[in-house]
């Protein structure tokens, strides 16, 4: 049961229970000739962002597995998303409703949309070259302090043979990453920061072979297998701080419906979206999520479009009404007429609104990648120069000059360049992750730091999407007690707040006999012998306020309007005030009706707020204030904000979000309380000094060693050392955060 009634601005409309938006859910295939082809295995998809601890898994595994005619369910809680493999016979309708049985929220994912990768297979395989790194490089230091404690001749050849035994497979093995980037660079004709890395390592391999060969009394495999082990940990830090999920805009091309059920000669055909016609007609089911844009022309209902346009409530869907798809029909079954489908209905132009501002944003170029421009030809340079140098001063020494060389690039080896960025951004991280942030790209914080406007959605980011009952207390006992008996048989959000507030108060629900559903309008009953009604200000005869409201009528006077507020996230107020004292200036930007905008700006001072927006002006509004030089904090929800977000110089978005506006925002707020959005711009301008004072630690470094080594005055073991203790200082400086 549920309260019937569409919302127009201000009013109450009717929402049932929407099983979720789940896409639409094709009936059984039909029958097919071979019997073998129809037990041929499926692989079903499902987003569950209810999903968040181990209790999840093994729940939603065991309820998909009840399901006659699937043969395996696994579920990926952190992309919160399960993939079952089953018989072709299983729909994700029956998916669909085994999660709902067990009270988790499930939607139907394309599997031909979604990126083939879901694992991260770079960071395992740079993981397993770091700990073998790691392995050789104990091992090969305990062979050279015997070493460095006085073995001679033989002795030492020995050590120095075993030492290459273990360095030489290691260097081949742990340093491909930088080999395989070098020889890409240099294909493409440039000189890349692994350039100079694997020239090092090849360097100090090959003279220390060549020492080991000639019986020298030094050699350097421990030198060549620290910096490979220092290389990769950088690299692997870098990694995990700049590792992103898939694209914002391939989640929301997987929301887009596979299938549709079309019309033809008078019954009901279930085809592939891409088969859709223009003009065909569509039967949408109570619960489906729509398959294409279309006009109305038999049905009435509520549609939820908080999907594409922000809108807190339902509203009323009839004939003659537009809608888009994405959108989701909520209690009655609609019939449309299809004005667009497939690449040309609105999710997918949404969709490829996101894509264009993620390619723009990844020209953004960091701070160490700036540097990395002038560094790595420089580093070169030097080197060749000192092996030319020494090559004419000592009469043609290969040996010396090589030596000379190799400690040249080690001891500039661009390690504590490379981890100037990575370290700092793990710290502030781990800072951040404590506070309630996960920071998602590794130059978001760098992005944030230089951020002078921010821009919040209202529903579900400043709000809590729950409406709150403002004005009970000025009806009469009697009133309120019909609404309670009415809204407590519906499911409705501004019901079930109506009713929860109206018990909590003590209230008793008054006897109301023969309550029904009126699709489309509100929710009705008998009450001592007279009509009530509980729903649109239409229906029950009244005039609508500019504010959210639910309309009673009881045969004795005009409606009564029990209003609503939406209730605020925690740390709101405090977020928006945080933000003014540190400079910036603050915008709300909603997609819903002026009226519930306009109270929430004045509940926290926000002068400048825009209502009724669609996902277009949103991103448009972004694009604005950029092109005006400001640098834009987004911070949404909804699957309506994932263009603004991935457009905003940098973007927040709550853990509660859709999956897509997740993977479009740089920065996700795991907790409820919204303050520390201040504070993530504080540390945000901590970690860029930090950053730029690591900056001139790597360049006193340099000004220091690199003339050490230019004359001579520095081996490559001395070159390793000096540059890992380079690195070290750099990581130091990076917990000052901490």
């Amino acid at each position: 049961m549920s309260v019937a009634g569409p919302v127009d601005p201000g009013e109450m409309g009717g929402g049932g229970i929407s099983a979720c938006p789940a896409c639409v859910a094709a009936p059984s295939a039909a029958r097919i000739a071979a019997e073998a082809a129809a037990h041929r295995d499926a692989r079903l998809i499902l987003s569950l962002p209810q999903a968040h601890c181990a209790v999840c898994i093994s729940t939603v595994e065991h309820a998909m597995m009840a399901v006659p005619g699937v043969k395996s369910a696994r579920v990926n809680l952190t992309l919160k998303r399960v993939s079952v493999e089953a018989e072709s016979q299983v729909t994700a309708a029956d998916l669909v409703q085994a999660a709902a049985g067990v009270g988790y929220e499930a939607h139907e994912l394309d599997p031909g949309l979604l990126s083939a990768t879901e694992t991260d297979r770079q960071g395992r395989d740079l993981l397993m070259r770091l700990g073998v790194a790691f392995f050789s490089m104990m091992n090969v230091m305990l062979l050279s302090v015997a070493v460095w404690s006085g073995a001679e001749g033989v002795t030492r050849d020995l050590f120095h043979w075993i030492s290459a035994s273990i360095a030489l497979p290691t260097v081949v093995f742990s340093g491909q990453p930088f080999f395989k980037s070098a020889w890409r660079s240099l294909r493409a004709g440039r000189l890349g920061m692994d350039v100079p890395i694997s020239l090092a390592l090849i360097l100090a391999s090959s003279i220390s072979l060549f020492e080991t060969w000639a019986s020298g009394h030094h050699a350097y495999f421990d030198a060549a297998v620290m910096l490979t082990f220092f290389l990769l940990l950088g690299r692997y830090l870098d990694h995990r701080t700049r590792a992103v999920a898939r694209s914002a805009a391939e989640e929301l091309a997987a929301l887009e419906v596979p299938r549709a059920v079309v019309l033809r000669d008078g019954q009901e055909v279930t085809v592939s979206i891409s088969d859709v016609i223009v003009g065909e007609l569509v039967r949408v089911r109570p619960g489906g999520r729509m398959p294409v844009d279309g006009v109305i022309v038999d049905g009435t209902s509520e549609i939820d479009r908080s999907v594409l346009t922000g809108e807190s409530l339902p509203v009323y869907g009839g004939p003659g009404g537009v809608v888009s798809a994405g959108e989701v029909n909520l209690t009655g079954p609609l019939t449309l007429r299809v004005t667009a489908a497939g690449k040309d209905s609105s999710l997918h132009r949404m969709a490829d609104l996101v894509a264009v501002a993620e390619s723009a944003r990844t020209k953004y170029t960091s701070l160490a990648e700036r540097a990395a421009a002038w560094y790595s030809p420089l580093v070169h340079l030097l080197s060749f120069s000192a092996f030319g140098f020494w090559m004419w001063k000592t009469g043609g020494d290969l040996r010396y000059a090589v030596n000379i060389s190799a400690a040249v690039l080690i001891i500039t080896c661009p390690c504590a360049l490379g981890l100037a960025v990575p370290a700092v951004v793990t710290s502030a991280s781990g800072r951040l992750f404590r506070k309630g942030l996960l920071i998602k790209d590794g130059t978001a914080l760098e992005r944030l730091a230089e951020v002078d406007v921010v821009v919040f959605d209202k529903t579900g980011t400043l709000t809590m999407g729950a409406p709150q009952p403002t004005n009970l207390a000025d009806h009469p006992g009697p009133a309120v007690e019909v609404a309670l008996a009415l809204a407590g048989a519906s499911s409705h959000p501004l019901a079930m707040a109506l009713a929860e507030a109206a018990r909590a108060a003590g209230i008793k629900p008054a006897r109301v006999e023969d309550i029904r559903e009126v699709p489309g309008y509100g929710i009705e009953g008998q009450w001592k012998g007279q009509r009530v009604r509980l729903g649109r200000a239409g229906w029950c005869g009244g005039q609508a306020l500019d504010v959210t409201a639910t309309y009673l009528c009881t045969g004795d006077g005009k409606p009564r309007a029990f209003t609503f507020a939406d209730r605020l996230r925690p740390g709101a107020e405090q977020a928006v005030a945080d933000l003014r004292r540190q400079g910036m200036a603050v915008r709300l930007i909603s997609g819903d009706v002026e009226g519930a905008v306009r109270d929430l700006a004045g509940r926290l001072g926000i002068d400048d707020w825009v209502a009724g927006a669609l996902p277009a002006e949103k991103a448009a509004l972004v694009a604005e204030l950029t092109g005006q030089g400001h640098r834009v904090l987004m911070v949404g929800d909804g699957l309506n904000d994932t263009a603004a977000l991935a457009a905003a110089h940098v973007s927040i978005s709550p853990a509660s979000a859709l999956d897509a506006a997740r993977v479009a925002s740089d920065i996700v707020l795991l907790g409820q309380d919204m303050a520390v959005i201040g504070d993530a711009v504080r540390i945000s301008r901590q970690s860029t000094r930090r950053i730029r004072e690591n900056f001139g630690i790597s360049a006193l470094y340099n000004v220091v060693a690199v003339p050490l080594a230019l004359v001579g005055m520095a081996t490559p073991l001395a070159a390793a050392l000096a540059m890992s203790l380079s690195s070290i200082t750099v990581s130091l400086n990076a917990l000052r955060l901490k």
